[in-house]
């Protein structure tokens, strides 16, 4: 007889021995395909199961991951959403109060350099209105050119934090309209700004801080190669405009560095032209305070080549919860 028999013998306490007997048909042991499907399925919706639980347990740290990655490019980004397990909310409510702290800390001494920077407007006149009466020719000279240099840094300085702040409320602008009145108002100035744009879509734009920031890219471009060319080009999300000069280009390893305030490179770029060493950071601010970036690159040919990234679609600028939930 086929099969398996399993035999089991114990002594009981009168000395007596039991034995048990268990038979098992082969068939039994067969491998039936139904067994192996049902163990497949069940294997499927296992690994279903694990994959949905670690993503929702992953899900809050990958938001908080992603709100802390934002917070180094918008310091006034929305704060996160306090919901969710115990942890998960201590964590939210610790963030979104560094966040506030950072922001009260960075308010404080942008408020205080904007004060200095425009209380000094005051004396500089007042010095320059002296300095008119001076007899000599030379020292006259010498104190008007230098007092224009130091109300040339406090503007400079007040458009700096304008550009950190954001405080211009943003609108749907038209991009060409605004880099022709720039080559306009460059062309009545004597210098060389060519176009080459493609039809461009209107852009929820802050329009007065994005004209100084690309001015400021244009400028440069004239000042430092003698010509600027720009040009843009339309993505889904996003839009890319260039401006390229002619110029000797920078350093690579200070394509970073030049935009750090005050900082000016002597063997890359001309130091009589009057600049502070804030345009590019002012640039660079006025770009990340609408979700985008400048980046500097040296051209395969010469000169440098400036890029503004500008999305299409602002986020929320109003205080307040992030959509997502933590």
């Amino acid at each position: 007889m086929g099969g398996i028999s399993v035999l089991a013998q114990v002594q009981l306490s009168d000395g007596r021995w039991a034995a048990i007997r268990n038979h098992h048909p082969e068939e039994l042991f067969l491998w039936p395909e139904n067994l192996l499907t049902t163990l497949g399925m069940l294997f499927l919706v296992l690994v279903a199961v694990a994959v949905i639980a670690v993503r929702l347990a992953t899900q809050p740290l990958t938001l908080l991951a992603r709100a802390a990655e934002s917070l180094g490019h918008d310091i006034n980004r929305p704060s996160i959403t306090e919901t969710g397990p115990r942890e998960v909310r201590r964590a939210a409510e610790a963030f979104n109060t560094m966040q506030a702290r950072i922001q009260r800390y960075v308010q404080e001494r942008t408020h205080l350099l904007a004060a200095l920077s425009h209380d000094l407007k005051t004396p500089i006149t007042r010095m320059r209105l002296r300095a008119e009466m001076i007899d000599d020719d030379t020292v006259r000279t010498a104190l008007i050119h230098n007092l224009e240099e130091m109300e040339s840094m406090a503007v400079e300085a007040l458009d700096y934090i304008r550009g950190m702040e954001g405080m211009e409320k943003p609108q749907r602008v038209d991009l060409t309209a605004i880099l022709e009145t720039i080559q306009q108002d460059c062309h009545e100035l004597n210098s060389d700004v060519s176009l080459d744009l493609p039809p461009l879509d209107p852009v929820l734009l802050m329009p007065q801080s994005i004209k100084r920031c690309l001015a400021n890219l244009i400028q440069n471009a004239v000042a430092y190669g003698g010509h600027a060319r720009i040009g843009a080009v339309q993505k889904k999300k996003k839009v890319l405009i260039t401006i390229t000069d002619n110029g000797p280009g920078i350093p690579t390893q200070d394509l970073e560095r030049v935009f750090e305030p005050f900082v000016r490179l002597e063997d890359s770029r001309n130091r009589h032209t009057g600049g502070t060493g804030l345009g590019l950071s002012i640039a660079r601010n006025i770009a990340r305070a609408h979700g985008g970036d400048v980046v500097l690159k040296n051209g395969n040919d010469g000169g440098l080549i400036a890029t503004v990234i500008l999305p299409k679609k602002q986020r929320t600028l109003k205080k307040g919860k992030h959509s997502a939930t933590v």
